[in-house]
């Protein structure tokens, strides 16, 4: 059973109130906490984000306890007069803000940044939402699928797999959430070189859309259009993991020599001489023809006997990772990526490791995610003293 720690990272000595609910600003707000910020969570004694199933106690559900770690929860009412006047002198101390609450809501409270930079000049406040808030979207509720929709990744899973299907995980809410923690850290240099806080919004769809598009923008980076849109080797059919004699692997030689190195250990010397991979580079056109034979090939040898090989050879691979089995693999184990840690009310839990590795200032797993408000009266009286 592995033992939190009480070793704080490099942004020690910074406080962070979290505004938000379900995933996207929770998890911004957990990184910050893991990299050593001191993350209060202020949250209504009735948070439906929430809801789902749990183990012991109720609102503790897997979801919360995987985005929710490192921060102190806070139970307060910000429709009540006086439980908003303790909610608003909090964000007083705080050094940033994050909030996915609607523009309209956060009016109504006097939580906008224009009413907490008033007393607060140096607050970093990071909004985020579906849509640009200058746009004629800016009121609409969005969701992870809505903006998968809106961003191109369906249209793009569409032309891929002949089916418009969401991307099976919250892609949508982890990459805003990313680009909130990456803005809220340019924005605390810029106030520490000025003295000056800023208002950071963060759109979801244009988020994603600037990230789908590194690729997939292709041909029409240029004007006139050199080709289509789509990053041609992930739209190849047959893209995808290939059955190796006892399971699944992703296997993706690179180059002709990999080609070559592949088929040959498959035993396939003919196709080892194929003109298609004996050229200065593998052409794009044979991408799919060339993804079915290694699909018809890698059954030839195990998942080791394959991962042995292609390390052998520089081959690009990596055995399918079985999500039920991963707190086995000696990587994932290695590396403390799904320790057991012990949770005070909830048991035995795995808690995700951090993945980031700083050499003096190391992130760590000071708290495990909090039962609502259980901090409430420690931080108010923190609050009194100041």
């Amino acid at each position: 059973m592995t033992e939190l720690t009480g070793a704080t990272g490099p942004l020690d000595g910074v406080r962070v109130i979290d505004l938000s609910t379900v995933v996207m600003g929770p998890y911004a707000a957990q990184i910050l906490g893991d990299l050593g910020a001191d993350v209060i969570k202020i949250e209504s004694p009735a948070d439906t984000a929430r809801v789902g199933h749990y183990r012991t106690t109720p609102g503790m559900t897997s979801l919360h306890l995987n985005v929710n770690r490192n921060k102190r929860s806070v139970a307060l009412n910000l429709k009540d007069e006086t439980e908003r006047a303790t909610a608003l002198a909090l964000i007083g101390t705080a050094d940033v803000v994050i909030t996915n609450m609607r523009p309209g809501a956060l009016s109504r409270l006097g939580m906008n940044y224009e009413d907490l930079a008033e007393a607060n000049p140096g607050l970093v406040y990071a909004h985020a939402q579906g849509f640009r808030g200058d746009s004629e979207l800016a009121g609409h509720a969005a969701y992870d699928e809505t903006v998968q929709a809106a961003s191109g990744l369906v249209d793009i899973a569409n032309r891929a797999l002949g089916k418009p299907v969401y991307l099976p995980t919250i892609l949508a809410d982890k990459v805003s959430s990313l680009t909130i923690v990456y803005s809220v850290l340019a924005a605390l240099v810029h106030r520490d070189r000025t003295g000056q806080g800023q208002r950071i919004e963060v759109p979801m769809t244009d988020t994603l859309l600037a990230f789908n598009l590194v690729e997939h923008l292709a041909g029409h980076v240029f004007e006139p259009p050199q080709g289509e849109t789509g990053f041609a080797l992930s739209m190849t059919k047959g893209h995808q993991a290939v059955r190796t004699k006892d399971g699944f692997a992703c296997v993706i030689p690179y180059n002709p020599q990999n080609f070559r190195d592949f088929f040959a250990a498959a035993g396939r010397p003919d196709l080892a001489a194929d003109p298609r991979v004996n050229g200065q580079a593998v052409d794009s056109a044979d991408h799919e023809a060339l993804a079915a034979l290694i699909e018809e090939c890698a059954p030839a040898l195990t998942t080791a006997e394959w991962a042995e090989v292609c390390a052998k050879h520089s081959i690009p691979m990596a055995p399918v990772l079985e999500l039920d089995r991963a707190h086995e693999d000696p990587y994932v184990r290695d590396g403390h990526l799904l320790d057991t840690v012990e949770h005070p009310t909830e048991g035995p839990i795995r808690a995700i490791g951090i993945p980031v590795r700083f050499a003096a200032t190391p992130g760590s797993i000071r708290r495990l995610a909090p039962v609502p408000g259980q901090d409430t009266a420690e931080v108010l009286a923190e609050l009194a003293i100041r």
